[in-house]
């Protein structure tokens, strides 16, 4: 399998356009310890020709404009993304669909929950006639007829911020915020941009694994509380931090996960700053921290 990480940063991207905090500000001073970043999302490929996105970012264009192997081929129109993958309703992993309006046809798989946020409004310029939706259920195989095959499973999580009640259940597990299990029939890796909380089902659930893509958001989970931008914490916002007691540097430490590698990175995430201490303590647990245009395979 090829793995293109077409964006490695969280919602907003990195710097975020309205943000001073002090990582921005290195990115917005042009500091060489630290590289800009779009917003997450992957591109999975098992023959190098079709590919697989796991989840649609808003900043898509870009990246396919970044990425030749995502570039146009022979005829008027054609596109080597034949299917997008979807891992819950945030706006940062819905928002790229429309950047695939042009009449080209491609299979959108996602939860029912997921993809009832993509059936109306806006996202009506997909035509129904070439983008084919498909509803997967939990823990079920999805053959996606690519070499690849899917299965979706929960993990800790919360509604997206824009369909938030009253009353917010952070942590429930269900089919509003999943992480994938992507197999060419040979290597498995895992996919899991957004966790609330390594509980010892997720931790069952990815021991052993050849690679894993997990949640970077924050280093701490009081980031932006501390840095006066957020009342939230990273739990609040539907991620668990890296450090601390129960941080997923912690509970992955014996997990013999092969490889593990942050995705999904706030721009308040001091780990973006390639000489920090937070960096280092990363590094030093076995854990990379993605960049765009990383590539590996598998």
């Amino acid at each position: 399998m090829r793995i293109l990480v077409l964006g490695s940063a969280a919602g907003g991207g990195f710097p975020q356009w309205n943000c001073n905090c002090p990582v921005c500000r290195l990115a917005w001073d042009q500091d060489p310890r630290v590289k800009a970043r779009t917003q997450s999302s992957l591109a999975v490929s098992a023959d190098g020709e079709r590919y697989l996105l796991l989840n649609a970012s808003p900043d898509l264009r870009q990246q396919i404009i970044a990425q030749p192997a995502l570039h146009p081929g022979a005829g008027k129109r054609h596109s080597p993304i034949a299917a997008v993958f979807v891992t819950n309703a945030d706006v940062d992993h819905l928002t790229g669909l429309l950047t695939l309006r042009e009449q080209q046809p491609f299979t959108l798989y996602g939860s029912a929950y997921t993809l009832a946020q993509t059936t109306g409004g806006v996202f009506g310029v997909l035509n129904r006639a070439l983008v084919d939706r498909r509803t997967v259920e939990l823990d079920v195989p999805v053959d996606t007829g690519l070499g690849l095959t899917v299965t979706p499973f929960a993990v800790p999580g919360k509604v997206a911020l824009y369909l938030e009640g009253d009353v917010v259940d952070v942590g429930a597990e269900s089919e509003t915020t999943v992480g994938l299990e992507i197999s060419d029939g040979k290597k498995t890796f895992f996919y899991v941009p957004g966790c609330s909380d390594v509980n010892e089902r997720v931790l069952k659930r990815l021991s052993g694994a050849d690679l894993l893509f997990f949640d970077g958001t924050t280093y701490a989970d009081d980031e932006m509380v501390a840095l006066g931008l957020s009342p939230k914490t990273a739990r609040r916002m539907g991620h668990v931090a890296m450090g601390g007691e129960s941080g997923s540097i912690a509970r992955f430490a014996s997990s013999g996960v092969a490889r593990r590698i942050y995705v999904h990175i706030n721009n308040t995430n001091p780990v973006l700053i390639e000489d920090s201490q937070e960096r280092a303590s990363v590094e030093k647990a076995g854990w990379d921290v993605a960049y765009d245009g990383m590539e590996v395979i598998l």
